[in-house]
């Protein structure tokens, strides 16, 4: 009597492709996602020893080594505003809410006066505003 041979199916699944598809996606974010940096204006800020912060800022107003003014409303993308329209843009945010504080973000290489035209236009309109600085490491 001959017996036959079963043959016999293995089910399995290759996960090859499926971890090359992975490590291709996991590439392609890590590289996205250190291209992208679209608040960032290059600032040294002075150093302080307090560590206060505020939570309710409504305009980042930056000043980079160059002399050039931006002002970002709330976490959007800054603006370069010119010296001139500083006053008149910053008061038209001010009167959407005047709840809030106002962060001026100056490089420590610029000129002092740079600081103090933003601190007059404060200063006039009673604006609340701090001016930003990176903490020293103990």
């Amino acid at each position: 009597m001959a017996l036959k041979k079963r043959i016999k199916i293995e089910a399995g699944f290759s996960m090859s492709s499926m971890t090359d598809i992975i490590f291709l996606l996991l590439l392609f974010f890590i590289i996205a996602s250190t291209m992208s940096s679209p608040n960032d204006i290059k600032l040294n800020l002075p150093q302080s020893k307090a560590t206060t912060s505020t939570k309710s800022v409504i305009a980042k107003v930056s000043i980079d080594a160059e002399g050039n003014y931006f002002v970002a409303k709330g976490s959007s993308l800054p603006e370069q505003v010119a010296p001139e329209a500083l006053e008149s843009y910053i008061m038209n945010l001010v009167a959407q809410d005047s709840t809030t504080y106002i962060a001026l973000h100056a490089d420590q290489n610029i000129a002092y006066k740079e600081v103090v035209k933003v601190l007059d236009i404060a200063n006039q309109h009673k604006l609340k505003l701090v001016i930003a600085t990176r903490t020293t490491q103990k």
